[in-house]
């Protein structure tokens, strides 16, 4: 995809211990995602019950990375082959589709998500064309929030008692703004002076 255009595609892999049907039991509830992760997902309301194997089930979202906006979007889950993965489409603040795999490797799974988008909300879709590697960074991040998120809910569903359980961290939280407004604003004014030098450089 050319370095302007507002459209991305991510390929995150993880790898946790368990098997398949644990980690599909996780990932295949959305409403759940505000309480194992949160540091990414702020508000997830059911907008229509999933049928059969999930399919249909459709969810409103909030959610962010580390950088200071929010995206709002909802997803309908298109697709189930349970407990091996299942197949999303997204609309709203973006535009995509998400495929998650799970295979079962001895006592771990291999997970991979494939995660096609376009940006619609005006702030990265704008933008895209300067701030293409900001924006990755906060999905990478996200990304990998999730993965130790996932780790620690897995350990807390199996937890033989309320003391293990209680045992289990917290998953991590949500950056606060103050934090990524001034990170943010250092990575932007770093990558606008690059692309000016580029400029200067290509107009002599």
């Amino acid at each position: 995809m050319s370095g302007g255009s507002p459209e991305y595609h991510f390929v995150t892999r993880w790898r946790v211990p368990g098997t398949c049907g644990e980690v599909a039991d996780v990932l295949s509830d959305p409403l759940t995602l505000v309480e194992w992760w949160p540091s990414v997902y702020l508000a997830v309301d059911q907008v229509v019950p999933p049928g059969p194997g999930g399919v249909g089930r459709r969810v409103r979202l909030q959610t962010k990375g580390w950088l200071p906006y929010t995206l709002r979007w909802e997803f309908e889950v298109v697709a189930s082959n349970y407990p091996n993965g299942f197949t999303l489409d997204a609309t709203g603040d973006i535009d995509g589709r998400g495929i998650w795999t799970l295979v079962q490797d001895g006592r771990d799974v291999d997970i991979a998500y494939d995660w096609r988008v376009r940006a619609r909300k005006p702030l990265v879709r704008r933008w895209s064309f300067l701030l293409r590697p900001l924006f990755e960074s906060n999905h990478r991040w996200a990304m990998a929030q999730g993965e130790d998120s996932l780790k620690l809910e897995l350990a807390r569903r199996r937890a033989s008692s309320a003391a293990s359980r209680s045992a289990v961290p917290a998953p991590p939280g949500p950056v606060t703004y103050s934090a990524a407004v001034l990170v943010g604003l250092l990575a932007s004014a770093g990558l606008a002076t690059a692309f000016l030098m580029v400029r200067a450089r290509q107009s002599k």
